[in-house]
């Protein structure tokens, strides 16, 4: 019997991506980005959704809880302009916040630019699920999961959720010792 893949939920905000007035740059980078990164077979469940808090709940609830994720990643959406909800939409459908990734997310993209104070990147738990805001620049997703994703593995391990394997040469991950690989 083979192994179903891990599956991974993204989610692209963007008004004008939904509308096809812009090509969606931020859910390919994850895609690629998540192929580099894991060892573990997976396979993307992607979605594009307009800036209304109404329908990104609604995606995140159906990747968590039918499409049965175990991290689901959103892009776009968390800047201070009036359209952008994907915070509040996460933090409506969430069990636990974790404030930690935005925070973490932040620190390391003021490195690179100013305006990084101004996102208001958020993450939490959902079921057996993680949830993550990202940015939707790519060169701004691929600074902040580098900064947050070396505890990704260990909080989907701590939600009953699937051992994940990566790629070493990519990225590095912190696993406590005190959390050992699950028998298989």
């Amino acid at each position: 019997m083979t192994e179903q893949p891990v599956r991974i939920g993204i989610v692209t905000v963007s008004d004008r991506a939904s509308r096809g007035e812009y090509e969606d740059q931020g859910g390919p980078a994850l895609q690629e980005w998540f192929t580099r990164a894991l060892a573990t077979p997976w396979e993307a469940v992607t979605r594009l959704v307009p800036d209304e808090v109404d329908r990104i709940e609604e995606v995140l609830k159906e990747l968590c809880d039918i499409e049965g994720c175990c991290l689901v990643v959103t892009t776009g959406g968390t800047g201070p302009a009036k359209r952008d909800v994907t915070p509040e939409a996460t933090e409506a459908v969430c069990e636990k916040l974790l404030p930690g990734f935005g925070e973490q997310m932040r620190a390391v993209s003021l490195k690179v630019v100013p305006t990084a104070i101004l996102s208001r990147q958020t993450a939490g738990i959902r079921g057996e699920s993680l949830i993550v805001n990202l940015p939707g620049k790519p060169s701004a997703i691929d600074d902040c999961l580098r900064g947050v994703f070396p505890a990704i593995p260990t909080c989907i391990t701590l939600i009953d959720g699937p051992w994940l394997e990566v790629n070493e040469d990519f990225i590095e991950v912190f696993r406590p010792k005190h959390i050992p690989r699950p028998e298989s």
